[in-house]
């Protein structure tokens, strides 16, 4: 159903893309941070989720909307960075709890999957990345071009949850060592906020191209 030559250049492309830094991964890393190991793979878990639903909206045609209608890019971007902001605050405000005496882990663990979906979901240079990326690797001659474009996206999903799982496992096994210290604690929450309040900024300052 796929070009073979175009796969292997795209595992090769995905890759890159995956292991480079980024917004999702800086985001992971803050997460773990905050919450420990089973926090920052569950965040990495719902930057998948999200990536998965912009595969099915690039597939059925829905992103090429933000080449049309700029405002709801506008608009998306705005949520996003208020969201961002949300997250920001939250982190700024909240006590200095190490991880192992937290309460409320199962919800806190819930809320970090659907903060990371959201997350990315309200990032609309991620729609826009899949409508100019993934269709480079797509053969229209071979026909099935959805299920290209399926094959390609659940691809990188699960090479970028494989990258972020393992950062967000790291970064929370770190921090889980380092807040056994009230004083560490507070500090990786004002770490999380700031790189929260960052990709806000950067969200917004950010242009469409």
């Amino acid at each position: 159903m796929v070009d073979t030559s175009l796969y292997a250049a795209f595992l090769v492309a995905g890759f890159a893309l995956c292991v480079t830094p980024g917004p999702d991964m800086m985001f992971i890393v803050a997460m773990g941070g905050r919450g420990g190991p089973a926090t920052g793979v569950l965040a990495a878990l719902g930057v998948a989720f999200a990536m998965l639903v912009h595969t099915v909206a690039a597939m059925l045609g829905l992103s090429a909307l933000f080449t049309t209608l700029p405002t709801l890019y506008h608009l998306l971007r705005w949520m996003g960075a208020a969201y961002l902001l949300y997250l920001a605050v939250k982190a700024f405000r909240d006590r200095a709890v190490p991880v192992e005496s937290a309460g409320d882990v199962g919800p806190g663990r819930r809320r970090a999957f659907w903060q990371g979906a959201v997350t990315n979901l309200l990032n609309p240079k991620v729609i826009l990345f899949n409508v100019a990326f993934l269709p480079q690797f797509v053969n229209p001659e071979l026909g099935h071009v959805p299920g290209q474009f399926m094959i390609l996206g659940v691809t990188m999903v699960v090479m970028g949850f494989a990258v972020d799982g393992s950062i967000g496992l790291l970064s929370g096994r770190l921090s889980a060592l380092l807040r056994r210290s009230r004083r560490v604690s507070r500090g990786l929450n004002l770490f999380s906020g700031t790189v929260f309040a960052g990709l806000a900024v950067r969200l917004v300052v950010s242009s469409p191209k």
